[in-house]
């Protein structure tokens, strides 16, 4: 089993807006950049994060995205299951007639124990605890901004002024 490059980038975004001011919004751009994940691939996953509730969108020039929940009330299996759907690792684990052998197959307790361990451990992997790791990692790849940011990702002071990007942004 492996989790797709859309479950992988929704979570590189949900730890990125994480690590933002509450209320924050950043255009996509600046989400591709920060995220390293292409602009037409990001649009995909930015839809179904929006269209699950745990980001919202603004559109037009003052537009951007945000969180939609408080980043401590989301969980890492609630962002792979927004793109992924319910995590199942195998049919037998679904409820109702999913496979007839479930009753008696030797399989079916290690499948269910294996489903109940993944869920256990996403479940309690918070994006507000992802993001503070990523902020005290020095070496993390998520630029994430240490000060509220704007819709042009540069401070109000500088707006108008060409300002050249740190590496480190």
């Amino acid at each position: 089993m492996q989790i797709t490059r859309a479950s992988d980038y929704a979570v590189r975004v949900m730890i990125h807006l994480a690590g933002l001011p509450a209320g924050s919004k950043v255009r996509q751009s600046e989400l591709s950049q920060a995220t390293d994940v292409s602009g037409h691939f990001l649009s995909k996953v930015l839809q179904q994060l929006v269209r699950s509730g745990l980001i919202w969108s603004q559109r037009g020039s003052g537009g951007g995205f945000g969180l939609a929940v408080p980043a401590a009330s989301v969980s890492l299996l609630e962002v792979v299951e927004a793109i992924e759907g319910p995590v199942r690792l195998n049919q037998c684990i679904e409820e109702g007639p999913s496979c007839e052998r479930k009753s008696w197959c030797p399989a079916h307790h290690v499948w269910a124990e294996a489903q109940a361990a993944i869920v256990n451990v996403l479940g309690a992997a918070s994006m507000a605890n992802l993001a503070s790791r990523a902020k005290a990692d020095s070496t993390s790849s998520y630029r994430l901004h240490p000060r509220p940011i704007w819709i042009s990702g540069v401070p109000r002071s500088t707006r108008g002024k060409r300002v050249r990007r740190t590496q480190g942004r």
